[in-house]
Formats: C-alpha cells, sequence, structure tokens
C-alpha cells in the first residue's frame, strides 16, 4: 500500500475493530489496529470505532492508556490543526462530556453536550437500516453519495443536535446522525456495515488523509 494514507484504527479492545479496519483497508487505506500512542500521534488519521456500553467504552479507553492520545488527537482534528479524525458508534459518543447511559462517568470532553436516549414511540435500540439526511449534503463526507442514503444503525442512544450535526435521521424523531467540525467527523451510523455507501464515506475520509495538507474541508 505505498503511498496509501496510514491510519490508525485505535484498539481499546471495544467492538467492531476489526471490521472497520478491514473496511479502510478495503477502500485503499494502510489501516492498522494499534494500541501504541505514538503510532496514533504519527498517523494520517486516527479513527475510533467502537460497539456496547458507554462506560465499559470509557474504561476500557482508560485501563489501555488510550485515552489521552485519543484526547489529544481529536482535539487537534476538532481545532483544525491535527490530522483527521473519524469516530464510529460509541466512537462518537465518547467525544462528549458524558452520557445519559451512564451518568456518573465522564466523557473525553471534546465535543460540548451529554449523549441523549432515543425518544418518542419507537423500539430501542434503533437496529436497522435508515436514510440519512443531510444537513450539509456537499461536506466531502458524503461527495457523490446523492439524496438520503442507507446506513445501517445500532444503537439506543445519540449525541444532541447542535452546530457540529451535519447529517440526522428520523427514528421517533430527529436524531443525530452525524457531526463534523474542524478536521474531525464521527457517525453514528456504522459505515463498515452500509454497504457502497458506507464504503463511499470511509474512501472520501481516506482520500482526506491522504493529502499532505490535511485540507481543513472535513468539518466546514
Amino acid at each position: 500500500m505505498s503511498g496509501a494514507p496510514r491510519l490508525a484504527v485505535v484498539d481499546y479492545g471495544v467492538g467492531n475493530l476489526r471490521s472497520a479496519e478491514k473496511a479502510l483497508q478495503h477502500v485503499g487505506a494502510d489501516a492498522r489496529l494499534t494500541a501504541d500512542p505514538a503510532t496514533i500521534s504519527a498517523a494520517d488519521g486516527v479513527v475510533v470505532p467502537g460497539v456496547g456500553a458507554f462506560a465499559g467504552s470509557v474504561a476500557a479507553l482508560h485501563e489501555t492508556g488510550l485515552a489521552e492520545a485519543v484526547r489529544v488527537a481529536a482535539t487537534a482534528a476538532r481545532d483544525g490543526s491535527g490530522v483527521p479524525f473519524l469516530g464510529i458508534c460509541v466512537g462518537l459518543q465518547l467525544l462528549y462530556d458524558g452520557s445519559e447511559e451512564s451518568p456518573d462517568t465522564p466523557g473525553l470532553g471534546v465535543l460540548a453536550g451529554t449523549i441523549e436516549r432515543l425518544s418518542g414511540p419507537v423500539k430501542l435500540p434503533q437496529m436497522q437500516w435508515n436514510r440519512l439526511l443531510l444537513d450539509l449534503p456537499d461536506h466531502p463526507l458524503f461527495t457523490g453519495l446523492g439524496p438520503q442514503p442507507w446506513c445501517y444503525f445500532v444503537h439506543g442512544y445519540a449525541a444532541p443536535i447542535g452546530p457540529e450535526t451535519i447529517a440526522r435521521c428520523d427514528y421517533g424523531g430527529p436524531v443525530s446522525a452525524a457531526v463534523g467540525t474542524g478536521r474531525l467527523v464521527a457517525t453514528q451510523f456504522h459505515p463498515e456495515k452500509s454497504g457502497r455507501t458506507g464504503l463511499a464515506i470511509l474512501a472520501a475520509f481516506a482520500a482526506r488523509c491522504a493529502e499532505p495538507s490535511h485540507v481543513e474541508r472535513l468539518g466546514v
């Protein structure tokens, strides 16, 4: 994979790490699972997937000694000074101050707000394909997807809708499906399980990581 962007897929032992790594490799990235903070800091892009409970995921980050490396990478990406960063599912939720799922467990605090339980007359968790409603259809992550692409969700909690929201879905009401600011992006849905649409999203992220200047468009 000479010339491919080197992506650090953070290995903190939670969820679908290998499938995210394989999907990124499929779209041409030199993606490697790693639990080494130095490898994370030297990568062209950082990816934090995850499936499971908020408190257990936070605990796993701390137990593996990776919480600070992830916080530093995500904060630099948010501020536009670091390499692109992608959070997936729980990897998105960890970026916030906390979660209603585990009120006594602080998150990484990279993004302000509290992860909220889904509401409305719907079955929890949301475990299905759903359409993305794009707040920013010209966002680089969504290049070429067309209107309302389908993606796969598995979750009972979501980020609050706010200035960082770049896509929503409808599940008993509007639900934040993706956020972006600076060079940081994160999806509540699973691109690695979302067929061609998901692979296109991962390819768009990898393409940004391949740019030497990491052009500051990933969180317009």
